[in-house]
């Protein structure tokens, strides 16, 4: 069974996907939406920047990160300029990790949707004298849903399996930064593999779940295509 030790472990990794998830997205959207409509120059080199974790080892990203956000990084200086602590090993500093390392999984299909909607529906909404906002929120919003869903989905349960990133930044302090991966981590270290497999099995069930729901609710949802 779950220790309590694993449960702090499940609520914290939650906790941190949670926050992520809603920064990834109000982060993401308006930068996917750009990539999507932009023939600036520059857009092949910020589409390789965002995909950069899909491919960098985690720890990689961890140790740079971790620079940064030391007493003597980029990061770090800006954050003792405004008087707060250095965001290693603290919660705020996992969370930045996390939106960092998962972006990827939110601006990806996010650009994919928004590029498949294509200038029609946008030159009716024109038409119709909708300005831009209104036009974003009220016609590439409700047809970009799919792409919404599959972000969402995807970038939070990322973040909860992460484990490099985090052990960089966040390393392992109970109740703070040691999240599930962590936690299993630290069973299967302690040769704990009953915990290990109960925790284990926990994600393996969680994620298997949550992505039947993705595959099954994109069934059901309209193809942007036809509704031109």
């Amino acid at each position: 069974m779950l220790a309590n030790a694993d449960l702090d472990a499940l609520f914290l990794t939650f906790k941190v996907a949670s926050i992520s998830t809603v920064l990834m997205l109000l982060l993401g959207t308006p930068l996917a939406w750009w990539l999507a409509r932009t023939t600036c120059s520059w857009k092949s080199a910020i589409n390789a920047i965002v995909a950069l974790p899909l491919v960098l080892p985690p720890t990689v990203l961890g140790f740079y990160l971790l620079v940064l956000m030391g007493p003597s990084g980029l990061i770090g200086e800006l954050t003792t300029w405004i008087g707060v602590d250095t965001l290693p090993f603290t919660f705020p500093g996992i969370v930045l990790a996390s939106v960092l390392y998962s972006m990827p999984f939110v601006v990806q299909p996010l650009q994919t949707a928004f590029a498949s909607i294509g200038e029609q529906p946008l030159e009716a909404a024109a038409t119709l004298r909708a300005g831009p906002l209104d036009t974003f929120f009220s016609v590439v919003v409700p047809l970009a849903k799919p792409g919404f869903l599959t972000a969402i989905i995807l970038g939070f349960t990322h973040t909860v399996g992460e484990f490099g990133v985090v052990l960089m930044i966040g390393g392992n302090i109970p109740d703070k930064t040691r999240v599930v991966s962590m936690q299993i981590y630290n069973h299967v270290e302690a040769l704990e593999y009953n915990e290990a497999h109960w925790l284990a099995g926990c994600l393996l069930l969680f994620s298997f779940t949550v992505l039947l729901l993705l595959y099954t609710v994109s069934k059901t949802q309209p193809n942007v295509q036809q509704l031109k």
